[in-house]
């Protein structure tokens, strides 16, 4: 899902604070995608502001809403929880979904306010029920769900992607409904785009962005791929045939995204990027040293984070408590205004 209180029943602790709300969602491993166009700019945003708190969540509680393994979602919610670690979130930043039973608890209030057409008609879950044999509810429900996620937390900013931006259109037509009908409860949240550039597309094709749905893992780089391997995918990735080092998205999309990749990296200006290449080898080679040079360090932080389970345990505990403490209060505003204490 690349997802800103106080006890009494009118007030919101956000309308003091910034907060911004990511979920993430463990069934698969982070990729450089996830990385340049949501967990970098959200780590840039909370060091350039000091009114601004960050909330990451490893939203285990999505992945059921499609066929599963039990042991592979843990293993990867581990995963997930280490490799946040491992790029820089501050583990009083970290938490994890299923660990707050208070998410669940708001879902069911948030469905008596949300009406069967508005989730029938969210665009994933059309594409997503075509083309599955068996629909589980779970998949109807989900964006209620998010809603849930966002409202709990009085979050005032979502990053999300374009393809994510209707279910927190969502959250703000429920959070509306419910202020209106039951009295002022959910602060409502607003979509903050990421920035130009942190569209990551598939290296082995340019029109779609890099991400789980790719049909095969040559087009996308994960925080965890050894050197080598990226060495290999960005030699492989695709081209345009011209020849020529031109950043233009719209007409030379291929070269275009590993120009945005590599300016991303190096936290530069595509268009000052592109002009320092004659070649589509000198372009190739800087992306994947610059690739590798990003991820040296994740990996460093993840097979210390990853083999401490002990610690991850531990940030899991505090994580689940500092949040309850806040998630419940928000709930107990949202019984109270709809009725029922």
């Amino acid at each position: 899902m690349t997802l800103t209180l106080s006890s009494d029943a009118t007030t919101t602790e956000s309308e003091a604070v910034r907060r911004r709300l990511s979920g993430f969602k463990p069934t698969g491993r982070l990729h450089l995608g996830n990385y340049l166009g949501a967990i970098q700019p959200m780590l840039d945003a909370v060091a350039s502001a000091a009114d601004a708190e960050s909330v990451i969540m490893v939203a285990d509680l999505h992945a059921l809403t499609i066929e599963h393994d039990p042991q592979r979602l843990r293993s990867l919610t581990a995963e997930m929880l280490a490799t946040l670690l491992a790029c820089g979130f501050d583990e009083e930043s970290i938490y994890v979904q299923s660990d707050v039973p208070e998410h669940a608890e708001l879902h069911y209030l948030l469905e008596c306010a949300t009406g069967y057409g508005e989730a029938a008609r969210m665009i994933q879950f059309k594409q997503k029920a075509a083309q599955a044999e068996r629909v589980r509810l779970s998949l109807l429900t989900y964006p209620v769900l998010m809603a849930a996620d966002i409202l709990l937390h009085d979050a005032t900013e979502v990053p999300v992607g374009e393809d994510q931006a209707q279910h927190v259109e969502l959250a703000r037509d429920v959070a509306n409904r419910f202020n209106t009908r039951y009295g002022h409860t959910f602060t409502v949240p607003r979509v903050v785009y990421p920035p130009t550039g942190a569209r990551v597309m598939d290296l082995a094709d340019p029109t779609g962005k890099m991400g789980k749905s790719s049909l095969s893992d040559s087009g996308r780089i994960y925080l965890l791929d050894k050197p080598e391997l990226v060495r290999r995918k960005v030699a492989r990735a695709v081209t345009d045939g011209h020849g020529e080092v031109v950043y233009d998205r719209d007409r030379r999309p291929a070269i275009s995204n590993l120009i945005e990749i590599l300016a991303a990296c190096e936290r530069d200006d595509p268009t000052v990027t592109a002009a320092r290449f004659s070649s589509y080898v000198q372009l190739k080679e800087a992306l994947a040293e610059a690739i590798v040079d990003t991820l040296t360090p994740i990996q460093r932080r993840y097979s210390e984070f990853i083999n401490d389970r002990g610690y991850l345990d531990a940030v899991r505990r505090r994580g689940a408590e500092r949040v309850r403490d806040r998630a419940s209060r928000t709930v107990a505003r949202a019984k109270h205004a709809i009725g029922l204490h």
